[in-house]
C-alpha cells in the first residue's frame, strides 16, 4: 500500500531523470494528471499521454525533456513540500517564490492545481505540493 502517491510520482520522475530515460510510466490519478499538465505547460516535460489499463487505474506516460547540446534534463530538482504527516498550506499573501521566480511551486487550490504565479494572479492560496526547478 502506498501512503503518499505524490511523493511516489516525484520519485519516479527523479529516478528516470538520473537514469537518463526518455519515457517514464506512472500509475495515474487525477492529482497526478493535473501535476503532469502543469509541468508540461511550464516546459519541464516534453509530452505526456494518459492510457487506460486493465485494472481501471490508468497509466501516465511522460516523455522527459533534455537539452540537445548538453544532454541535461529540463528538471534540475523536484522537491516534495506538503506531505501526509505535515501539510503545508499558504494563503494568498504567503505564496512561495522558488529561486526568486525562476522555479515553480505547484499548488492545489480551490480552483484546481496551478503554479504559484497563477495563484498570485487569481489571489488564491492552497496546499503547496512541490517545488520544481
Amino acid at each position: 500500500m502506498m501512503t503518499d502517491p505524490i511523493a511516489d510520482y516525484l520519485t519516479r520522475l527523479r529516478n528516470a531523470i538520473s537514469a537518463r530515460h526518455r519515457i517514464v510510466e506512472i500509475p495515474a490519478s487525477n492529482l497526478k494528471k493535473e501535476i503532469t499538465r502543469v509541468l508540461h505547460e511550464k516546459g519541464y516535460i516534453q509530452n505526456f499521454k494518459f492510457e487506460d489499463t486493465q485494472n481501471k487505474q490508468g497509466l501516465i506516460k511522460v516523455a522527459l525533456k533534455y537539452s540537445p547540446e548538453t544532454k541535461e534534463s529540463a528538471i534540475l530538482s523536484l522537491e516534495r513540500i506538503s506531505r501526509p504527516g505535515l501539510r503545508k498550506y499558504v494563503n494568498k499573501d504567503e505564496l512561495p517564490r522558488v529561486i526568486n521566480g525562476l522555479g515553480v511551486a505547484v499548488l492545489s487550490t480551490s480552483r484546481g492545481v496551478m503554479t504559484d504565479k497563477e495563484a498570485r494572479q487569481l489571489k488564491v492560496g492552497g496546499e503547496v505540493l512541490c517545488y520544481v526547478y
